[in-house]
């Protein structure tokens, strides 16, 4: 998908408060708040078509995002977004800053791949986690990490120190220490064959 999934036009918000809030939504606009990098926190608006549309893209969740405010290209990553109980609004939006110069602190999901041969063969595949909570600089950030299921044995489970991560990235709860090695996926055997070793 094209990188100006991750651009974004955005404002400075002068009129603040709920009131302002609920009126720039009705007006199709989307409040946010930009922090971070040593600077002070602004409030923004974007508008709400664009965000629907980038917000459909996995990437826009993880990757570096590009917000042209006034004129000034400012790079942020997503940190929250929150949305409507039951329509498909988003309400607000947090970024923060991104520093070439300064790891970052975010999540990025796992892409589990050749489940299918796994499940061929009876078994069937437990998730887990599906994301992982990382910090890197702004240049290693991957948009997700792959796990290759078709590796995992039958009755085994993959742990977070058994996944590869790309050069430069660090798993914060591996960083905790041994005892924070999670499990990722589990192959459960068929049905059948747990039967037959339980009876053995």
């Amino acid at each position: 998908m094209s990188n100006n999934t991750y651009t974004l036009d955005a404002e400075l918000r002068v009129e603040l408060g709920t009131g302002a809030s609920r009126r720039l939504r009705r007006e199709g606009k989307v409040p946010a708040i930009l922090y971070g990098a040593d600077k002070e926190a602004v409030s923004l608006v974007l508008a709400h078509k664009e965000v629907i549309k980038a917000q459909e893209d996995e990437g826009f969740y993880t990757h570096i995002l590009t917000l042209n405010l006034n004129g000034e290209k400012v790079e942020v990553i997503l940190k929250d977004m929150q949305r409507h109980p039951f329509k498909p609004v988003v309400t607000h939006l947090d970024f923060q800053r991104v520093d070439a110069s300064h790891k970052i602190h975010t999540k990025v999901p796992f892409h589990f791949i050749n489940e299918e041969k796994a499940t061929k063969l009876g078994a069937t595949v437990a998730h887990h986690v599906t994301e992982v909570e990382i910090t890197c600089l702004p240049a290693n950030l991957p948009e997700f990490i792959e796990v290759d299921v078709a590796t995992i044995e039958v009755g085994a489970t993959l742990h977070l120190s058994d996944v590869a991560l790309p050069a430069g990235v660090v798993s914060v709860e591996l960083a905790k220490g041994a005892d924070h090695d999670q499990a990722v996926v589990t192959l459960n055997a068929p049905k059948g064959a747990a039967a037959e070793e339980a009876a053995e």
